[in-house]
């Protein structure tokens, strides 16, 4: 695949699978570029993490996507994703679909890159928000002993705790991801194609928020 003339403008297409896994890993996802020059400007809120996923159809299934209870028991898989406060992605994992919420939630903030460029407390938020999804004591005192407070909603409760206002900023980046044409429904077989995508969106969402605070 030759250069991109810059300033030019491209979509998420075959013609980049060939680099989009070692982009993801490496350079979006990685000690990344634009978290780190996000980081430096002080944009990067780690007051708070917001986590959520979204079920998304496999078309030609494959060896990971799994009967989707939400969906008639059809292949789908599952995107998860956690957030800072303002919605700018940290880390995304891919499953199947009959995986359970709660199974992503301490793979996602291992994810978290170390993003250097700053001296002071460690990388990591001090409040996970998260839906009745992630619903769990065991992980709620696994998180107390990461230093990190849970915010869950419980099941049974009531709606109107005010957690909806916060996890906005999931639920967006959410639709920004799902926005892209290519990931809207998958259509790779292959595992790592479909997550290299994944990243690569998060990628360009990701120096979206550069452009615009740096």
């Amino acid at each position: 695949m030759g250069v991109v003339a810059a300033g030019a403008r491209f979509w998420l297409g075959d013609d980049v699978l060939a680099l989009a896994a070692g982009v993801g890993r490496g350079w979006c996802l990685g000690p990344a570029a634009p978290l780190t020059e996000l980081y430096q400007a002080g944009k990067l809120d780690w007051s708070r993490a917001v986590i959520d996923g979204l079920h998304r159809q496999a078309r030609r299934g494959g060896p990971i996507p799994g009967p989707s209870p939400v969906d008639r028991g059809r292949p789908g898989s599952k995107h998860h994703v956690i957030t800072d406060a303002h919605g700018i992605p940290l880390a995304i994992t891919l499953i199947g679909g009959n995986w359970h919420d709660v199974t992503q939630l301490l793979p996602l903030l291992d994810a978290i890159p170390h993003i250097k460029g700053r001296t002071g407390r460690p990388h990591r938020p001090r409040h996970l928000s998260a839906d009745r999804g992630y619903d769990f004591d065991k992980y709620r005192r696994l998180l107390w002993k990461r230093g990190i407070q849970p915010v869950i909603a419980r099941r049974g409760i009531p709606h109107g705790s005010g957690l909806g206002t916060v996890r906005y900023a999931v639920e967006r980046t959410n639709a920004w991801i799902h926005g892209f044409r290519r990931l809207r429904i998958r259509r790779e077989i292959r595992h790592d194609v479909h997550e290299a995508f994944l990243e690569l969106a998060c990628c360009v969402i990701t120096y979206r928020h550069v452009q615009a605070f740096c």
